[in-house]
């Protein structure tokens, strides 16, 4: 668990959609909320720019962020980001207050490792399938990952690697897996590439369980001719 991270914010009194647009319009500011815990929520105002460059680091979105706001400073996460749908700038940021000792849920970047020496890309010849490159966690704040690695070193081709294969931290649990064995999500697969034996194969069985239905739906409507 990092918490190098400090947002240092100021407390808003102006709110509504007026208010956000002068904030980001003429100040170079973007409006904020932070909740959670035993307190009621407070609306914030952040300077874009430093939001921004905090978030070209990667681990921030896996980390306890020090929100300070005049005097107080409060341990939280990134819950949400609103982005300008064209520009991708961040518009509005929410935060989560946390306790340390209480379980938070998180989305937690995987790394992939070992893609280069793969088995399935080096003897096999084929390529790297990626299903995911996120997922959800719960843990204590103090046994929060940065990320999860996802090592493909002996993945052979045709193989899929799934959740329940994630080598995980002590304490963190992967939130699909509580559902249920049938939300073992597949995270990375290794695939014949286009044109080969084993993809032409694929296609030609896709191929002709399109006729067979086709050839069904031919009887079907001769049947409803007669």
């Amino acid at each position: 668990m990092s918490d190098a991270f400090t947002v240092v914010a100021e407390a808003r009194a102006d709110e509504g959609k007026g208010a956000s647009r002068r904030l980001r319009r003429l100040e170079g500011k973007m409006p904020a909320v932070i909740y959670g815990g035993a307190q009621p929520a407070q609306s914030l105002t952040l300077i874009r720019k430093d939001f921004e460059y905090m978030l070209e680091n990667e681990a921030c979105f896996s980390s306890i962020l020090n929100i300070q706001v005049g005097e107080e400073s409060f341990k939280a996460i990134i819950k949400d980001i609103q982005r300008h749908p064209a520009k991708g700038f961040p518009m509005h940021a929410d935060f989560l207050r946390i306790r340390m000792d209480q379980a938070i849920k998180v989305n937690v970047p995987l790394h992939f490792v070992n893609e280069d020496q793969c088995t399935g890309v080096k003897l096999g010849g084929g390529m790297i399938q990626k299903q995911a490159t996120d997922i959800e966690i719960q843990c204590l704040p103090s046994d929060l990952p940065e990320y999860l690695e996802v090592d493909m070193l002996e993945v052979e081709l045709g193989q899929i690697v799934h959740l329940s294969d994630l080598t995980l931290p002590e304490g963190v649990t992967p939130m699909a897996l509580e559902l249920g064995e049938d939300h073992d999500l597949a995270i990375a697969s290794v695939i014949a590439p286009r044109g080969t034996k084993e993809s032409d194969a694929e296609d030609d069985d896709a191929a002709e369980e399109g006729d067979t239905n086709a050839g069904s739906d031919a009887s079907a409507a001769e049947e409803s001719e007669d």
